[in-house]
């Protein structure tokens, strides 16, 4: 993926006082973050972040953490954060991939995927943030009744992870290729990609996803 290179975006994010500076410091002790124990919810890869904040706005007892990696993107949603008054989110720019390492197992309630990068050639099916890498990534840091929850346009990376999830050890316990017009609509938050998407009638597809019990 090619971002635009933004100058400064980097200083400004080490100075925001909005995102975590040193997330492994932070292993095991969000609640002293947050100032409290309640859940905590995380987007990998929140891009301009309308839609994590707008789930802190209308869930004050949720703890929100949204994971962007290009500092270019991170900075826009920096730029939204400080219009609003809220306690309740925090960003980090860090690789997905290193997510046990700022969490400890357990401390992570729920995870949002929302519009990752597909990687549509094959020899970068490890790079999709829904394949068996990742999940075991996220394994390793949610709550074991935690749920991963996935939406996206692209209809062959959704084929892909209603593959790849139960390949993984995991159930798919719901999902949908029309997510608008289904009952997972019930309370849905849109990204900005998703009202662009579906401004054209695209359909959007969601599936959510727990571990499968052990016999």
């Amino acid at each position: 993926m090619r971002l635009r290179h933004i100058p400064g975006a980097e200083e400004t994010i080490a100075a925001s006082p909005y995102v975590v500076q040193d997330p492994q410091a932070q292993k095991g002790r969000w609640d002293q973050l947050f100032g409290n124990t309640n859940p905590i919810e995380i987007e990998v890869g929140m891009g301009k972040g309308r839609f994590i904040m707008e789930l802190a706005q209308k869930n004050p007892g949720i703890n929100y953490i949204g994971i962007e990696r290009y500092s270019s993107v991170l900075l826009r949603g920096l730029q939204k954060r400080a219009e609003l008054e809220l306690d309740n989110i925090f960003f980090m720019c860090i690789d997905a991939k290193t997510l046990a390492d700022v969490f400890a197992p357990g401390e992570v309630n729920r995870i949002y995927l929302n519009f990752s990068d597909p990687w549509p050639k094959d020899r970068h099916a490890k790079r999709r943030l829904t394949s068996p890498e990742f999940m075991a990534v996220y394994d390793s840091v949610l709550a074991p009744e935690g749920t991963v929850e996935f939406k996206t346009d692209n209809r062959g990376l959704f084929d892909y992870s209603l593959e790849s999830i139960p390949a993984a050890g995991w159930t798919v316990k719901a999902h949908t290729f029309d997510l608008h017009h289904s009952d997972m609509a019930e309370g849905n938050v849109m990204t900005e990609y998703e009202i662009k998407f579906s401004a054209k009638g695209q359909p959007i597809c969601k599936l959510a996803a727990c571990r499968t019990p052990q016999p």
